[in-house]
């Protein structure tokens, strides 16, 4: 596992202590793919509800909150594959 995807799974878990009500796989291009659901964040790439791609930088940014999730998507940062609702609710409990 990537020192990013750790820090990302890391970060994660710490935002959603409690899971994530659904499934949605975090594809960080070129890097990785975390898996979260109600059981937390980890590595993984296995079928989900909705599927967030972005580059390192823009995913960090988003956990960091220097990047907004929706401003990212709007900018093409982010895209966005499945279940929008699933999206606009992990970005909001990310933002």
């Amino acid at each position: 596992m990537s020192d990013t995807v750790a820090a990302a799974v890391e970060g994660l878990n710490r935002k959603l202590p409690g899971g994530f009500d659904g499934s949605a796989k975090i594809v960080i291009k070129d890097v990785g793919t975390i898996m979260l659901d109600r059981a937390g964040a980890r590595a993984g790439d296995e079928p989900a509800d909705v599927t967030l791609t972005a580059s390192a930088d823009t995913f960090m940014g988003i956990l960091d909150g220097s990047q907004n999730p929706t401003a990212a998507y709007m900018m093409g940062r982010l895209s966005v594959d499945g279940n929008i609702g699933l999206a606009i609710q992990l970005g909001g409990a990310l933002a």
